[in-house]
């Protein structure tokens, strides 16, 4: 991944997506927002205790690090519902940011419109179809992973906007790595097709999951780029739930430009 700081911000872009100039993508550090104790200090999450003036201004230096456009937001649920932005249907209220709905995949092929994932310790998987000009961003917890919320976007984008799976180019997020992801009740949380990723250890790789089903989808492992960050190793630059418990969400975003 490449570190970039830009309009006051840092954020981290994955090599194989900055080669398009027809699209913007960032996931955010944590580091310079306005936010401090357990938010310190870029949250971009309300509902969490930190005060409502600062998220907004935290969501006001990602947009303006990315290109001021409009970011759009899902109320996020750890399921697997994908959401299609239609900019012909979407109803904007006129602000800079939007929510989409309820969901935990956002997809479209609409430029302008800055998809949002909000993340501490779930993966974040970015797709990119450059000859259909589709963009996609997933919010992956270990409930979505195991439903597959990954393919299932990847068939959304094949199904609506006509993408080929060999087209789509992805970036895995840092996230909980196979060194900090321990299930020890795995046996009733995680089905037993996913037991081949499990470590002696009742650890669980799921960056090798997500990779193989994105491959499973069809899109070449060669397009495939793991940040391989983990999360909870590092609290000093992305907010951690299981490493510090309460605590804020850091930005994952990727949008069209034309």
């Amino acid at each position: 991944m490449i570190l970039t700081h830009k309009n006051g911000a840092s954020f981290y872009r994955f090599e194989n997506l900055a080669r398009f100039p027809q699209i913007r993508h960032g996931i955010f550090t944590r580091r310079f927002g306005c936010s401090t104790g357990p938010f310190e200090s870029l949250n971009v999450s309300f509902g969490l205790g930190d005060k409502a003036s600062n998220v907004n201004e935290n969501r006001r230096v990602i947009a303006r690090a990315i290109g001021g456009n409009t970011l759009i937001y899902a109320h996020q649920v750890h399921g697997d519902q994908v959401l299609i932005l239609n900019p012909e249907k979407f109803v904007s209220e006129g602000n800079s940011e939007q929510i989409l709905g309820t969901g935990d995949a956002l997809v479209t092929g609409a430029a302008g419109k800055f998809l949002t994932i909000q993340l501490a310790d779930c993966q974040s998987i970015l797709l990119y179809d450059a000859i259909r000009g589709v963009v996609a961003n997933i919010h992956s917890g270990w409930r979505s992973s195991i439903r597959n919320i990954t393919g299932r976007t990847v068939r959304v984008m094949q199904k609506h906007f006509k993408c080929r799976s060999a087209d789509i180019i992805a970036g895995i997020g840092p996230s909980l790595g196979p060194c900090c992801a321990e299930f020890i009740h795995y046996r009733k949380e995680i089905p037993e097709i996913f037991w081949q990723y499990k470590t002696a250890d009742d650890h669980f790789d799921f960056w090798a999951i997500s990779r193989d089903q994105l491959a499973d989808a069809g899109v070449p492992q060669e397009n495939i780029e793991s940040s391989n960050v983990c999360t909870r190793c590092n609290t000093a630059v992305f907010f951690s739930y299981r490493g510090e418990g309460r605590t804020g969400r850091f930005a994952s975003v990727i949008g069209l430009t034309q």
